[in-house]
């Protein structure tokens, strides 16, 4: 099936009782057993399994091309059993600009437990300077959060193999419409189900899709089981529904980053614009070989300091100020400020997400703006 199709129906079932079209909520903690003991729905727990959590993640699943999918109640969370799974003393290459939380996590909960170093993972000499014999995985996050940097997935998968190490990739920026990274080799994604998945600013939610159903994805399981960090039936329900407008919504988006992101870089008051789609990108090829579309968030670079960037955002009338991203409504923030003391983000810069009102609109308010 391809990808809309996938979307609408992989997370939906017709219910046998009632025939209702759509699956219902079910919101039960334990489910009965049969006088043998065993259990006919598939289900014992809800920590363990739930109906609506069993739809989700295989809707998740079939989007990324992965052999299995679990849920988690929010994208820290699905990051956290990853670092959670691995054995003492793992060490874990990450990108310098990493998501802030995921950063803070590994800096503030896993300091003596794992060890990690923050470095340039598109550079190979790096990777080959920084590689232990307890080194276990390689981080990707690709378009990266704010800088969108776009790491050669591909490159990185061919120097993990050889060095016999994992590679995960965040993909909450790019979602499975715009990039496929089981398909390029990696064995597992990341997601912030929060953001593009829910698309609505109303949901949290996390997900890790696997290449493989192996000895690491039962940990993974082992940890989302007991670990608890699961989403409520409820919020499966409501992700599900979500994501059947997942491809279409991601459409509108890209559609509108791109040219939102044409506009500021034409604009005299913009020293630089950062979106994949742009041919002054610095990985444009890169993207244009892995990417299936350029994605909806872009960030830039103002001509002037951190005030000049507060005083454009509050001359903003239709871009939110907040924080987040992949809902239907443009978001703007100024990243630094959100990262704290240690953040490697321009104090001029600024991080939109760029949302489904029509384009025209977008283009004045910023317009206006700048002015």
């Amino acid at each position: 099936m391809k990808t809309e199709t996938i979307a609408i129906h992989a997370g939906n079932h017709v219910d046998g009782s009632s025939k209702a079209v759509i699956q219902p909520i079910v919101m039960s903690t334990t489910f009965e057993r049969d006088e043998d003991g065993s259990f006919p729905g598939g289900h014992i727990y809800s920590r363990a399994s739930n109906p609506n959590r069993a739809l989700l993640e295989n809707v998740i699943a079939k989007l990324e091309g992965g052999a299995d999918a679990a849920s988690f109640s929010s994208g820290n969370a699905a990051g956290m059993s990853v670092f959670q799974s691995l054995a003492l003393g793992t060490h874990i290459i990450c990108p310098d600009d990493m998501y802030h939380g995921l950063r803070n996590q590994l800096k503030n909960l896993f300091a003596g437990i794992l060890t990690f170093d923050f470095v340039d993972v598109n550079d190979i000499e790096v990777l080959t300077q920084h590689i232990r014999p307890e080194t276990g995985v390689i981080w990707v996050e690709t378009p990266s959060n704010p800088l969108l940097k776009i790491t050669d997935i591909k490159k990185v998968v061919a120097f993990a193999r050889a060095n016999k190490i994992k590679v995960v990739v965040d993909n909450t920026f790019a979602t499975p419409i715009c990039q496929q990274p089981l398909a390029l080799g990696a064995d597992m994604v990341m997601h912030s189900a929060t953001k593009y998945f829910g698309g609505h600013s109303d949901l949290m939610g996390g997900a890790l899709i696997t290449a493989r159903k192996n000895d690491w994805w039962a940990k993974i399981r082992q940890v989302q089981e007991m670990g608890g960090a699961i989403p409520s039936p409820t919020d499966c329900f409501w992700l599900v529904r979500s994501i059947k407008t997942l491809p279409y919504r991601v459409k509108g988006h890209v559609h509108n980053a791109q040219l939102l992101a044409e506009f500021l870089e034409r604009h005299p008051k913009v020293e630089q614009v950062l979106y994949p789609g742009l041919p002054s990108h610095p990985q444009h090829e890169i993207a244009k070989e892995q990417m299936l579309a350029f994605g909806g968030m872009l960030s830039f670079i103002v001509k002037g300091d951190e005030n000049d960037t507060h005083n454009i955002i509050n001359k903003l009338k239709i871009f939110t100020r907040a924080t987040s991203l992949g809902g239907v409504e443009s978001l703007i923030e100024h990243r630094a400020t959100m990262e704290g003391p240690d953040t490697k983000t321009p104090f001029n810069l600024l991080r939109v997400s760029v949302g489904l009102e029509h384009i025209d609109d977008l283009v004045e308010d910023l317009k206006q703006a700048l002015s």
